[in-house]
């Protein structure tokens, strides 16, 4: 090598040192300056941490509103009382694998990977963003969705409230398993239509449970809480199909179904079945609306919807069943009277079967078992009887005298009544005036007790005292106003051996969180057990020989007819040791005019004929084709606390001529009887009123005679 060449190569050497000095310069000082960005950078972010942990210290958890769901007494489902959202708890064992897998695959799939934020996704989404690209997923993973939904009102779309969700997110898994999280999110997700849930979501697409849906109806849902209007399926098919073969790809590319698999799937339809659930009309509509409506008295209307609770109830729909087939057997053709029963468990207050001819539907929801209130007619006379026999008068041995009553009383007014037959028997004691249904004999009886103590025996076995009863001598024979139901509680007292209950519809309610809270019959002695057992044996000769003959399909029946003037309501209250049942038959009267029953099926309709040929019917599968409704009884038990009986007399029972009342207001079993009434001439004989009976009932004097039963 030559000088020269040596020296331009000393120089060079000194050009590269200076020049890697000065990188060297530079890198340092560009790290200097990146590292004190971090360092800055790292302070600002640990402020910014600590700044959201002093935010969302106070944030809690929350617990969504859930739709409340009803069963009959079997476990099966009646309806749901769906909330301000549509939405239904299942468990992590009620979801099928399929739909865990294609919401993993579609929304996060790292989920099993990252511990709340995926930083892969959070990156990839960023560049995307500065690209300008418009992505489907965003970078939120499964875990920060669900702490929108739960802690952060799911409003927040600020980098502050992104901020939140990912510092949520990473506190949230600390505690709870992918399961856990899984779950909670499949149960809090928006799917469209109302539906929040994945249960929810299936019975509104599909009408089916979500642990039963296929592979291709999960990944329709999967693929809806990214867009649910956009990807609605029943107004956009074919977005959703769209959408839904994403998923099926998706799945396949992550190995949780075969390519194979997915294709073929990709073919299929959207498999959507509208459902009613959360809509539609419940089963046994009448009784679901009973209890929905009692539920709402205690949770109040708008908490019910929102409160997640499992109601279980006392009704049978087979005895439903049977009811209606009971009334079908005997009216059911155009324009017949409509037909409603109830019966209770009198032990227990169950409700067992509450049915009618009306078909339950949005616009038709009156319950004529609840709320149709309908003069009794003869069937009111056992509280009568009650109060007799509660102050020691021996319908055995008591006679009166059977006649035409018509005559002014200085306390009641008027008193005009008359047997439907216009015959009199003259003298008879009260056990036949009640086979024969005298209204002649129950209106003396009426006088002779006072009607307020026959009112208050009312009140006493069940009747609600928001009746609001009139307390006139009309009322033994019927004028007030009640419901089946009404009835069918104060029977029971003479039922269960003087024990009223009140009736039951719900047995045991399950909140969200599992506690079961049951419910306990609620039974209150109100008359002592003789009573019941004579009154009952009165009731029961009525079904052997007197009015209730139809009813007579078994032995220990108890039972009363009973027909309102004019053939306007007819009845029979029919009970055994065990179970007590209201037939109710009659023209709704909204308005108007009342409709009499004189022509139906080519006869008069009383007590004694349809309503006690219905519940024979329906009473005869009770009893002998349904095992579960065995009564451990055989017959009604001796009582503890036999009937005294005591002398009674009055003017009434002496025989005299008409008379007047001048009976004391006694309570139903103080013992105590009326003073006799001073004899008066009876005033000329007149022709009887026979307009119908008014829909409250007579305040002041008697009312219209009434057909026999």
């Amino acid at each position: 090598m030559t000088y020269r060449q040596k020296k331009r190569a000393r120089q060079n050497r000194r050009r590269r040192q200076r020049r890697s000095g000065r990188t060297r310069a530079i890198v340092l000082s560009a790290f200097g300056v990146v590292g004190a960005v971090l360092v800055l950078s790292g302070l600002a972010l640990n402020r910014e941490i600590k700044k959201i942990a002093r935010e969302t210290a106070h944030l809690n958890v929350k617990t969504l509103g859930q739709n409340t769901s009803i069963y009959d007494r079997y476990g099966h489902l009646l309806g749901i009382v769906a909330g301000t959202q549509n939405r239904t708890i299942i468990t992590n064992s009620q979801m099928p694998q399929n739909i865990k897998d294609a919401t993993v695959a579609i929304e996060d799939k790292r989920f099993y990977q990252h511990h709340g934020l995926d930083y892969v996704r959070l990156v990839g989404a960023a560049l995307h963003d500065v690209a300008g690209g418009g992505g489907l997923q965003g970078g939120s993973t499964i875990t920060m969705q669900l702490m929108k939904v739960l802690a952060l009102g799911g409003n927040d779309q600020s980098i502050n409230g992104k901020l939140k969700e990912a510092y949520l997110a990473v506190e949230y898994e600390k505690t709870h398993t992918k399961g856990q999280i899984l779950t909670n999110y499949l149960n809090s997700v928006f799917y469209g239509n109302n539906a929040v849930g994945i249960e929810a979501a299936s019975l509104t697409y599909f009408d089916r449970h979500a642990r039963n849906i296929s592979l291709t109806q999960a990944a329709l849902l999967a693929g809806l809480p990214q867009a649910p209007t956009q990807y609605d399926p029943f107004r956009h098919p074919v977005a959703a199909r769209n959408r839904r073969n994403q998923v099926l790809a998706q799945m396949a590319d992550q190995h949780y179904i075969s390519p194979q698999l997915a294709a073929r799937a990709e073919k299929a339809g959207l498999g959507l079945h509208h459902g009613n659930a959360y809509s539609g009309v419940p089963n046994e509509g009448f009784f679901f609306q009973y209890v929905k409506q009692n539920l709402q008295k205690v949770y109040g209307q708008a908490q019910l919807a929102d409160q997640g609770l499992k109601v279980y109830t006392t009704i049978d729909p087979k005895l439903n069943q049977d009811a209606r087939a009971a009334i079908k057997s005997q009216l059911g053709q155009p324009g017949d009277p409509e037909v409603a029963i109830v019966m209770l468990d009198s032990r227990t207050g169950a409700i067992r079967a509450m049915a009618s001819t009306q078909k339950f539907s949005t616009t038709n929801q009156f319950n004529y078992a609840t709320q149709a209130l309908r003069q009794p007619g003869s069937t009111f006379k056992p509280f009568v009887l009650t109060t007799a026999i509660g102050r020691g008068i021996n319908p055995y041995s008591t006679y009166y005298v059977s006649r035409r009553l018509n005559f002014f009383d200085p306390t009641w007014g008027q008193i005009n009544v008359q047997t439907y037959s216009n015959q009199y028997p003259g003298k008879i004691n009260i056990y036949n005036a009640t086979l024969q249904s005298d209204n002649s004999v129950y209106q003396q009886m009426t006088l002779d007790l006072g009607p307020q103590a026959v009112v208050n025996t009312a009140y006493t076995m069940g009747i609600p005292r928001q009746r609001n009863l009139p307390v006139v001598p009309s009322v033994g024979l019927g004028s007030g106003d009640v419901t089946p139901l009404d009835m069918a509680t104060a029977y029971s007292a003479l039922s269960n051996q003087g024990m009223r209950v009140t009736p039951l519809s719900v047995t045991k309610i399950v909140a969200p969180t599992g506690r079961a809270t049951a419910t306990r019959p609620a039974l209150h002695r109100v008359l002592p057990d003789g009573v019941a057992y004579e009154v009952t044996k009165v009731l029961h000769g009525n079904v052997l020989a007197g009015t209730g003959t139809a009813a007579n399909i078994a032995p220990d029946i108890a039972g009363k007819t009973g027909t309102t003037s004019n053939y306007v309501d007819a009845w029979f209250m029919g009970y055994t040791p065990c179970y007590v049942t209201a037939v109710w038959v009659g023209y709704p009267n909204a308005s108007g005019p009342a409709r009499f029953m004189t022509d139906v099926h080519g006869i008069t309709v009383a007590g004694a004929t349809f309503p006690a040929h219905i519940w024979a019917a329906f009473m005869q599968n009770v009893l002998f084709n349904n095992p579960t409704y065995a009564c451990p009884l055989n017959g009604y038990p001796l009582p503890n606390s036999p009937v005294a009986w005591k002398p009674f007399s009055s003017a009434f029972t002496q025989y005299a001529p008409p008379v007047t009342s001048t009976s004391t207001t006694t309570s139903p079993t103080s013992g105590t009887t009326s003073t006799p009434a001073t004899t008066t001439s009876a005033p000329p004989a007149t022709t009887p009123k026979t307009t119908p009976a008014t829909p409250g009932g007579t305040t002041t004097g008697a009312p219209s005679p009434k057909p026999p039963g």
